[in-house]
């Protein structure tokens, strides 16, 4: 920057190019929501008063006053100014070219290339702050900014003004109170713009209780008031933040009633949270968190489009509402504050997203919340049951993806079995129940416990007496192949691969029988076999089945008809996988189709019944066939020949 001297006293300086533009830049394309000025303005002004009550503590020789420090808020409608004022640290000559001139030290061709890209990817950016700008956020809303300032134990203060296009003037002042004050000689309201009336008191007392609510100074501003029955106007002084950061205090010294009261504020929420999670982490990177379980799910729980994540502070200043950054998406139902002592104000979303000190905050908050949860089960089993009836179906879409936790979702992990019809089971408690010599955990997937109940899939298993996990949320299908074990034990879904489960000494006893049957049935599975090759992979016999005719399973490896039809809804190419067709050589019908081929038949009668066979297993598991009409029309067909 060059410097013209004006008199003794003042001087105007000027930007250099590259600042102006990124001035330009800033004011008009970064922020979409221009009301964050005034939050930029009291974060500096807290900051300052941070500062000083430091000094005064360290310089106990510094002649401050700091009995009373505080923001103030000043309106003239008149002039259409609003100036925010502090009696904090202070800045000298020198330091306010330094910090105010923070953009011309900023203005490198490397941040107008980031702020460009920025800008041209159409989201809502925070990057002000990052560059250590915040102040010219003022610009958005002002065509004129004056700054007055004395430092703390110094005599003479300064004066500095600029309309934010090319320079800046500044001079010294005799008569500076200490502190700071900024003053916004504000432009016009712009609806279109978003550019609202910053000198109507319902603007500022909106915008101080979202971004500055909990700042641990006094915001003060004086309001007039309507005399009582006509009579002259008043005016009283205000404080407009509530400076009540619970997170920030001592658990033991917050009753519940103020956490519920807080998260009915965070969350939008009419019910009482389910528990609580506060938490401070201290070390090379402080924070607090104060975590919210609700008690019941949203109802976008969900949808793309919900709502994910907690509210973000830093330094209580409020940063953004749903950081997606600090939370899983398996945990998107938590609510609740994170307030980091160390981050950038306005950092935007995509450098959140890959801040090391962020990354390391959320696994500790997954640890916590995971740890509180596990506390649920272990020693308030209503709350428990709550938890997993409302949350369950995403808590476990986090086996997917976060293989860090996986070992505690999986104890946590709750499904109904076959064990009890109504009181769902842990994996613990099935692998505590299981038979001498069985070495898998048994589940199956379907739409309902209902519909599992009755698939053919579950009879041997019925009749053996093995206990079945019954899974019937969406995820089910994914995590359970994706987890593949638990304490060493094979996930095993019953609709897949071989199922034998009889003993060793069972086995020798049948293998006889067992012989005769595969001789006798051999010519019947290659016909059918080869008469249903379009659907089927292969018709073999069955060790499952002890009362249903034939029953539809998956090769051990294959995926799903279920995950099948998922992939497909998400827009993904997947192959048709044909499954296998088993018959049970003990049921009438099979032994009837056998007799039919062992004495010639091979007419269209005998091939219908074979479809037949296969839709009404493809129907018992709860599946689609593929040409309802046709099954309908040979069974009515059927029907008409029996009367």
């Amino acid at each position: 920057m060059k410097g013209h001297g004006v008199s003794n006293r003042a001087e105007t300086l000027e930007f250099q190019a590259e600042a102006r533009q990124l001035l330009q830049l800033m004011v008009h394309s970064i922020y979409s929501n221009k009301n964050v000025f005034l939050r930029e303005l009291i974060s500096n002004a807290s900051d300052a008063l941070d500062k000083l009550r430091l000094a005064s503590m360290v310089d106990k020789d510094l002649a401050v006053d700091a009995s009373d420090l505080h923001v103030e808020i000043e309106v003239d409608k008149a002039a259409r100014t609003l100036t925010v004022r502090d009696n904090g640290i202070g800045m000298s000559r020198d330091e306010v070219v330094q910090v105010i001139g923070t953009i011309a030290k900023s203005g490198t061709a490397e941040l107008l290339r980031k702020l460009r890209e920025s800008s041209d990817a159409g989201a809502p950016q925070e990057l002000i702050g990052q560059f250590g700008v915040g102040f010219y956020a003022a610009f958005m809303v002002a065509d004129r900014v004056e700054l007055v300032t004395r430092r703390a134990g110094e005599i003479g203060g300064t004066r500095w003004e600029s309309t934010g296009e090319g320079t800046y003037s500044i001079e010294p002042v005799d008569d500076a109170p200490q502190g700071t004050s900024v003053t916004l000689h504000l432009k016009p309201a712009d609806a279109e713009d978003n550019l609202h009336d910053y000198t109507a008191e319902w603007t500022i007392r909106e915008i101080v209780k979202r971004y500055s609510d909990f700042i641990a100074w006094p915001i003060r501003m004086t309001v007039e008031r309507p005399g009582a029955d006509g009579g002259a106007a008043t005016t009283e002084v205000q404080t407009l933040n509530s400076m009540k950061a619970l997170w920030a205090r001592p658990r033991d010294e917050v009753d519940e009633a103020e956490y519920h009261e807080f998260y009915k504020h965070v969350a939008h929420d009419w019910a009482d949270p389910l528990d609580i999670v506060h938490m401070r982490g201290e070390g090379t990177f402080e924070y607090e968190a104060l975590l919210f379980i609700p008690s019941h799910a949203p109802l976008d729980l969900f949808s793309p489009q919900g709502r994910r994540g907690v509210q973000l502070y830093v330094k209580r200043v409020f940063i953004m509402d749903d950081c997606e950054a600090l939370m899983p998406n398996y945990l998107r139902f938590v609510k609740g504050v994170v307030d980091a002592h160390d981050l950038s104000l306005n950092i935007s979303r995509e450098i959140l997203q890959q801040d090391r000190q962020i990354q390391v905050v959320r696994r500790r908050l997954v640890r916590k919340i995971l740890a509180t949860v596990k506390d649920l089960k272990a020693n308030h089993a209503e709350k428990y049951r709550t938890f997993w009836a409302e949350f369950g179906a995403a808590v476990k879409e986090g086996l997917i993806d976060d293989t860090e936790n996986r070992d505690t979702l999986l104890e946590i992990l709750s499904a109904a079995s076959t064990h009890d019809p109504a009181e769902p089971t842990d994996l613990a408690g099935y692998v505590a129940r299981m038979k001498d010599g069985q070495a898998d955990i048994y589940y199956a997937t379907g739409e309902s416990r209902t519909t599992i109940e009755n698939s053919p899939h579950m009879e041997a298993f019925r009749a053996k007496g093995y206990e079945v996990l019954l899974l019937t949320d969406p995820v089910d299908e994914v995590w359970v192949e994706r987890v593949g074990q638990y304490d060493g034990r094979t996930l095993r879904s019953i609709a897949k691969g071989q199922v034998d489960l009889d003993t060793e000494e069972e086995k020798a006893e049948a293998e006889a029988e067992r012989e005769q049957q595969r001789k006798d049935f051999a010519e019947l599975l290659t016909w059918m076999t080869g008469v249903l090759a379009d659907s089927v992979k292969e018709v073999r016999l069955s060790s499952r089945l002890t009362t249903s005719p034939a029953c539809v399973v998956g090769d051990a490896h294959d995926i799903t008809p279920t995950l099948e039809k998922m992939y497909r809804a998400m827009g993904h190419e997947v192959p048709q996988v044909k499954r296998i067709l088993e018959l049970n050589p003990g049921h009438p019908l099979v032994t009837g189709l056998r007799k039919a081929r062992e004495q010639g038949g091979t007419g269209e009668s005998l091939q219908e019944t074979a479809e037949l066979l296969y839709g009404m297993a493809l129907l018992a598991e709860g599946g689609e066939l593929a040409d309802p009409s046709r099954f309908t029309r040979i069974l009515a067909d059927r029907l008409a020949r029996t009367l």
